[in-house]
């Protein structure tokens, strides 16, 4: 029987397939445009590049004996694993960051691939992508760093309501 802390096979299944979902639309979008981005070329490259290391890194935590528990303790190759996707995600973040520079430094580029200037020209489908999913990070960072205070905040408040804590704790 599967205790609280192992989530079935399956379930653990479809949860990576919904992550490899969006940087396979990374790789996709990135891949299609490779070439139609003349006022920052980088832009598709860094949506292939952020898809594929954000795949291997989904790929790396399915591996067996990743994790330590006191039935299992954690191999050599787990180790090794553990520091490899702390590498990933120590890269990834900083991949992110570049990713912020070539995407918000071109804003907002000419979408008319006929325009005089064509230097400043970027697919409109390429840009726009980039830039919403990079913008959704933020969002979701935000929201996530708001809700973590209110449920702080909810906590102390509840700690405060009840004072058969203080007398429970004094005796």
């Amino acid at each position: 029987m599967n205790s609280m802390k192992d989530p079935h096979p399956a379930v653990l299944g479809v949860s990576k397939v919904i992550l490899c979902i969006m940087p396979i639309a990374y790789i996709a979008v990135g891949s299609v445009y490779l070439n139609d981005c003349p006022v920052q070329q980088k832009i598709p490259i860094y949506l292939i590049v952020s898809g594929v290391f954000t795949i291997v890194l989904n790929l790396l935590s399915c591996l067996p004996n990743t994790r330590n528990t006191k039935e299992r303790p954690r191999t050599t190759a787990g180790h090794v694993v553990t520091v490899w996707n702390s590498l990933v995600s120590l890269f990834l973040f900083c991949w992110f960051i570049t990713g912020n520079l070539w995407i918000y430094s071109v804003y907002q580029p000419e979408y008319n691939k006929n325009a005089t200037d064509t230097s400043r020209y970027c697919n409109k489908t390429l840009y726009l992508f980039a830039f919403w999913n990079t913008t959704l990070v933020y969002i979701l960072v935000i929201l996530f760093v708001l809700t973590g205070c209110c449920v702080l905040f909810c906590f102390f408040l509840c700690g405060r309501a009840d004072p058969d804590d203080d007398a429970t704790l004094q005796a």
